[in-house]
């Protein structure tokens, strides 16, 4: 069995960073441990000391990727100098930013009949991130007078059902126009529930 180095997290980093790009120029099913082990240039024994599956290597892989939007949001929310509209705006900036990879969409290699179920799976998770996060903005809001939505917690259940079916439409790589139309009455339905005025949410699909 190899030998672990000093710093475990080290070693889960690069092994994350040598599986990734397979992943995406090969796909899912047909990237194998062999050759994530080609790429680092390491043997059999030392990627299974961490993970006992390439399936684990790819539930690693999203939790980062949830990591690293939590952290950016959570930087950028904490703040007193933007209003509680334009902090739920910044959240969903955020997590449309984070939907690209370069010029890809992220995890676009589990988008078949194969492996969608983990593609499912990353967004019921980004849904369980993101919603203490709407919520603590929209108790904020309501603090401070700026909503007067008298049950928050159903005001982010419709607020997340929204942003999932703008998600899906990205993934299903519909035709601008459609995409143009639905972040256009995606925007007047959250601003709806928010109870905000016209055009106090803006959202840009890069």
């Amino acid at each position: 069995m190899a030998r672990p180095p000093q710093d475990p997290q080290l070693r889960i980093t690069e092994i994350l960073n040598a599986a990734e790009p397979l992943f995406y120029s090969k796909g899912y099913q047909e990237t194998s441990i062999s050759d994530i082990v080609t790429n680092m240039g390491v043997a059999h024994g030392t990627i299974y000391y961490y993970f006992k599956s390439k399936e684990e290597i790819l539930e690693a892989m999203i939790q980062r990727h949830l990591l690293t939007f939590v952290s950016e949001v959570k930087m950028k929310i904490r703040t007193d100098s933007i209003t509680p509209a334009c902090k739920i705006q910044l959240i969903i900036q955020i997590l449309l930013k984070s939907l690209y990879r370069d010029k890809n969409l992220s995890f676009e290699f589990l988008y078949n009949d194969r492996t969608i179920h983990f593609l499912d799976k990353l967004a019921r998770q980004g849904k369980q991130v993101t919603y203490p996060l709407f919520l603590e903005i929209v108790e904020e809001g309501n603090q401070k007078n700026c909503f007067q939505i008298p049950h928050p917690q159903a005001a982010v259940n419709i607020i997340q059902a929204i942003i999932e079916s703008l998600i899906n439409e990205i993934y299903e790589k519909s035709s601008k126009e459609l995409l143009a139309h639905q972040v256009k009455l995606s925007e007047e339905l959250i601003e709806r529930v928010l109870g905000s005025e016209q055009g106090t949410i803006n959202i840009v699909i890069e």
